[in-house]
């Protein structure tokens, strides 16, 4: 099977997962596209969704979809997002198309993380796809020089701003053999606004589509 028709194949079994008449945390990027088209049908079996970038909000709104304010929504049934790696353990590296920082405050607010994915990104140990870390422009040289420090090589993702106006490092060579460890200690780094690692807020289901059919793993 294609890459694309991966995708659509755990696209499809997410919708196993969604709970009715509940609001839904939606994540980005082309995995995700495929979940929200599967999800457009039953657009009115769920009360409506948020969005964790402009790109998804336009692309939902398009399609009818009521969409809330995180601000105004105290908790959400479950979030659907995609990886650029994932773990058997849940753990994962996000923030390939630079909404990282809203993806990780969505899937916070959210009771049930449903990571959506093809078999290239399941992976034993992260670290292979390069880490995205979104920086206050102001503070990108310093948060070089501190990843340095750390044994990594950070390359700047040059001519892309944020939705928060930050930039973006692709950190290669960062030992991530402990997510959990590395996530806490790149948290303390002042400039640094978010990282991809997704260690404290694993998947909680991941839906992993290879050419036998999809994987469903329930923590």
């Amino acid at each position: 099977m294609q890459s694309e028709q991966l995708k659509q194949a755990a696209a499809q079994a997410a919708l196993e997962f969604i709970p009715q008449h509940a609001i839904l945390g939606i994540g980005t990027g082309s995995t995700v596209n495929h979940f929200i088209d599967a999800l457009a049908p039953i657009r009115d079996q769920i009360k409506g969704v948020v969005s964790s970038s402009r790109a998804s909000t336009e692309r939902l709104a398009a399609l009818g979809f009521e969409i809330y304010n995180l601000n105004d929504v105290q908790e959400l049934a479950c979030y659907i997002d995609g990886a650029d790696e994932i773990t058997p353990a849940g753990h994962m590296i996000k923030g390939g198309g630079a909404a990282l920082t809203q993806e990780k405050i969505v899937a916070a607010v959210a009771k049930q993380f449903i990571c959506i994915a093809d078999i290239s990104k399941y992976v034993e140990q992260l670290g292979h796809f390069p880490l995205p870390i979104e920086v206050l422009p102001m503070a990108r040289s310093y948060v070089a020089r501190e990843l340095v420090k750390l044994g990594a090589d950070p390359a700047y993702r040059t001519g892309v701003v944020t939705d928060n106006g930050g930039v973006i490092l692709d950190v290669h060579h960062l030992d991530l053999t402990d997510p959990l460890a590395m996530e806490l200690r790149l948290n303390q780094i002042a400039g640094i606004i978010s990282h991809g690692i997704f260690a404290q807020r694993a998947a909680d289901i991941f839906l992993i589509a290879h050419s036998d059919g999809v994987q469903k793993t329930i923590k």
